[in-house]
């Protein structure tokens, strides 16, 4: 997700990042995050450690590292085009701290994710738009991220595909596939407050933005509440399954792997 911000050169928040090296550096906390992916992935293939435990443990900490890539590429499209001012955010750091915003990154997202296993991404990047310089740039921007969900979901898709056999690992990895593409197809639907709003917001007139702003704190809130809607909740996820399916993921397995990640039910 991305937000507008106004300020061109805005520091504040940078004692974290205090060099101009550090500025584009992996954080400490990413790096962990991602060798614990690592170990834990490892641990879930070798059939160490409870099967449940550990795949709650990867999807929890995968789910954190493509976070992090989804606002990174925000940021990084947004430095490529005219905003400076994400260095100083810290934001090309990939730092999951540097996106965190207290309802988009950690209510929702939990309660989306352990309720209806829907993927969200919690993060938030401030982009100075008014430094953005094309129409176009400003949709790049906000069209970064869930491509980034998309890409990731492509690479999962590769590795599934060498697969033998059934195993919780394989079924972990089914089940991150499936939020990768929940959260690319959530974003890019055309809602205020999501990034597919944002692609096209550039292209709107004055007077169609000035019709939306009055809902616009609202939508996202009113579109997860439709979700919630037997009718739409059905269609969302049969949609959601046919992408993956056409990805090579069989649906039992994406099932499998939400049934592995829900080890308290």
């Amino acid at each position: 997700m991305t937000m507008s911000g106004t300020g061109s050169d805005d520091r504040a928040g940078s004692g974290a990042t205090s060099t101009p090296h550090a500025r584009h550096r992996p954080s400490p906390l990413f790096l962990a995050l991602v060798a614990g992916a690592i170990v834990s992935g490892w641990a879930l293939w070798s059939g160490i450690g409870p099967p449940a435990i550990m795949s709650f443990v990867v999807v929890l900490l995968v789910w954190i590292v493509s976070l992090s890539l989804h606002e990174f590429a925000h940021a990084l499209v947004a430095y490529r085009n005219g905003d400076v001012s994400v260095v100083y955010r810290g934001y090309l750091t990939l730092d999951p701290l540097r996106y965190t915003h207290v309802v988009y990154s950690l209510v929702l997202p939990l309660v989306f994710l352990i309720a209806g296993g829907i993927g969200l991404p919690g993060g938030a990047v401030f982009v100075n738009r008014a430094a953005i310089r094309t129409r176009f740039a400003n949709s790049a921007v906000s069209a970064a991220g869930p491509l980034t969900n998309l890409a990731i979901a492509l690479v999962l898709a590769v590795a599934i595909s060498f697969r033998q056999g059934s195993s919780p690992f394989w079924f972990t990895l089914s089940f991150l596939l499936f939020l990768q593409v929940t959260a690319a197809v959530l974003n890019l639907l055309p809602v205020p407050g999501l990034d597919g709003f944002g692609i096209i917001e550039p292209y709107l007139s004055d007077r169609a933005l000035a019709a939306v702003a009055p809902i616009a704190p609202f939508a996202i809130f009113g579109l997860f509440a439709l979700l919630w809607v037997p009718a739409i909740n059905a269609a969302f996820f049969t949609a959601i399954i046919g992408i993956t399916s056409f990805l090579g993921v069989p649906s039992v397995f994406v099932g499998s792997g939400f049934a592995l990640f829900r080890f308290w039910s």
